[in-house]
């Protein structure tokens, strides 16, 4: 397996926490859809609108798992704090397709154990 789409993933991630919508859009394919248990695949447009600006929420993300397992298929579980109080972890299924993020579906998790 390569590391390619793993990166991609990465880079992606480096984005949305620097707030980085045009290196976010550089890696975003068209087509994309992203679904969470809030979104229900919704499209590049709508992720930029109601996804990409909550970063300022997050007080701490740390990348604990970043694991392509398929080609073009990546598996990362996060942790992340909010400036708001409160510790969760999320897991996500990422597709990479030429480069570019096309499909992301995000399970939020709760708060990790003591």
């Amino acid at each position: 397996m390569s590391a390619g789409a793993a990166q991609v993933v990465r880079e992606l991630f480096a984005a949305y926490l620097a707030q980085d919508e045009e290196r976010a859009r550089e890696l975003i394919g068209d087509g994309f859809r992203f679904t969470s248990p809030q979104d229900d695949h919704i499209d590049r447009e709508a992720y930029f609108v109601r996804c990409f600006p909550t970063a300022g929420r997050v007080a701490r993300q740390e990348l604990q798992e970043v694991a392509e397992v398929a080609p073009g298929l990546v598996f990362i579980r996060y942790e992340y704090e909010l400036r708001t109080g409160g510790t969760f972890r999320n897991m996500e299924a990422i597709t990479v397709r030429g480069g570019r993020v096309v499909d992301v579906q995000v399970y939020f998790g709760g708060p990790p154990r003591p």
